[in-house]
């Protein structure tokens, strides 16, 4: 177990987090691949792009607004903008920009309407920083944009190309301050879990784990619980991704997807389980789902690729989808860092034609499906592995190497109910002995 578990608090006593050095070397990263670019400048509408380049956040509301924007000219410092209090709070607290933080505002995803000017105002805003610099002529790579931002862009004359790229092959290998936030926040996922194992019962509603699990997280110092799949019953197969209000009951089979930021560093870690017993149906699609993953486990280390890890997946017909488009995320591998899904991409969809080798640092999960034979209920599961120089570690703890039954307190007069058992019990000797014999003294004719 190489890598440490800290507290979540700053100390003087021992080397945890070290921020400094995370701004530093994140800005860095993309420093230098900008500079091998064709692009004189790199202009980020994505959130978790500009936290990436200047290390601030207003609050994930403005996750989806694409109103904050960040400026990296070649050879240069990132500059923001950003909505006026908050620009004045970074002049104030993030002496990192050093007077590079301003107000500025954008459409607010069509909220600002095109006769109010504030494409034109962007645009303008990037041609002078351009200008200053002598960039004004070369390229800008833009991550996301609204269409009239961009059109507003061309219209000041700047050559706009993708610069998306650049940036998610800035953050696919992760620095070690980004390795111990992760490990971090999968650490609050683990807590979640227990808690949440103990409190599972007939009679609990979908919503109310979601609930549950919100209040550990937060409690325990997450900034955003981006969502809470909880998944039971029928709605296992087909997975639907999303929580609802059903209400758990005995036998049912349950997953759960937990995704949360701690200091902007996510999770995508999948447990399940089954409610005061399992069916034998149950208990071997989790094995076999099991088994997929530890494969692809298995396989994680330097030099070895993502088709390496693809191949030991199933085929989509395998387990009743039509092609491997129809299944996408079911069988699944992707990177993880200040978004959910980042690189690289691990999928029978893609990697096959497109392997990615992989390398220390990387952090990815790891996420398999594997429905029952019974049509309804199904098994998900999920790890997240940080790759090293000699291997791998998993650093999502919470056990699932075997199928956990959840609220098993049922006892009969013969002791405690079995955990592996049908929702109908086949009928005992004595009980067909009843039936047979009831025929005959009632004279009835029996069918087989």
């Amino acid at each position: 177990m190489a890598l440490k578990t800290h507290g979540t608090m700053a100390v003087d006593w021992e080397n945890r987090i070290d921020f400094d050095r995370l701004r530093r070397e994140r800005l860095a990263k993309a420093k230098v691949l900008l500079a091998k670019s064709e692009m004189g400048a790199l202009l980020c509408f994505d959130m978790n792009n500009v936290r990436y380049l200047t290390s601030t956040h207003i609050g994930t509301w403005a996750q989806d607004k694409a109103n904050r924007f960040t400026l990296l000219p070649q050879n240069d410092e990132p500059i923001l903008w950003d909505f006026g209090s908050a620009a004045k709070h970074h002049q104030l607290n993030c002496p990192w920009l050093d007077g590079r933080s301003r107000p500025g505002i954008s459409m607010l995803r069509g909220a600002m309407t095109p006769e109010m000017g504030r494409a034109e105002d962007v645009a303008k805003k990037i041609r002078i920083e351009l200008e200053m610099r002598g960039l004004h002529k070369e390229p800008v790579g833009i991550d996301i944009i609204e269409l009239p931002v961009l059109f507003a862009l061309q219209r000041e004359g700047i050559k706009v190309v993708d610069g998306q790229a650049l940036m998610s092959e800035a953050r696919v290998i992760k620095t070690q301050d980004e390795i111990s936030l992760l490990n971090t926040s999968a650490m609050m996922v683990d807590a979640a879990y227990d808690e949440l194992y103990r409190a599972m019962k007939p009679g609990m509603r979908e919503n109310e784990a979601v609930g549950l699990v919100s209040k550990v997280l937060y409690d325990l110092g997450s900034e955003y619980v981006e969502a809470v799949n909880a998944i039971s019953g029928e709605r296992c197969n087909p997975h639907p991704h999303v929580f609802s209000d059903r209400v758990l009951r005995p036998g049912d089979p349950v997953y759960y997807d937990i995704l949360h930021s701690y200091m902007g560093y996510r999770t995508c870690y999948y447990r399940c389980f089954t409610v005061g017993y399992s069916s034998r149906a149950m208990v071997d699609a989790y094995k076999r789902c099991r088994e997929y993953l530890d494969a692809a486990i298995e396989l994680v280390r330097p030099g070895r690729t993502t088709a390496e890890i693809a191949a030991v997946w199933p085929k989509a017909e395998e387990f009743g989808f039509p092609n491997e488009e129809a299944c996408f995320a079911l069988q699944y591998g992707h990177g993880i860092g200040l978004a959910i899904w980042e690189k690289p991409v691990i999928s029978r969809l893609v990697s096959f034609e497109h392997p990615v080798t992989i390398e220390p640092g990387m952090v990815f999960a790891l996420e398999t499906f594997w429905p029952s034979k019974d049509g309804w209920s199904a098994a998900r599961i999920e790890e997240e592995i940080v790759v090293t120089e000699t291997g791998h570690e998993v650093i999502t703890r919470f056990p699932a190497e075997k199928l956990l039954v959840a609220g098993a307190h049922y006892h009969t007069v013969d002791g405690p109910l079995p955990t592996t058992r049908e929702h109908e019990s086949a009928p005992s000797q004595h009980v067909q002995d009843m039936i047979a014999t009831s025929a005959k003294t009632e004279q009835l004719a029996t069918k087989n």
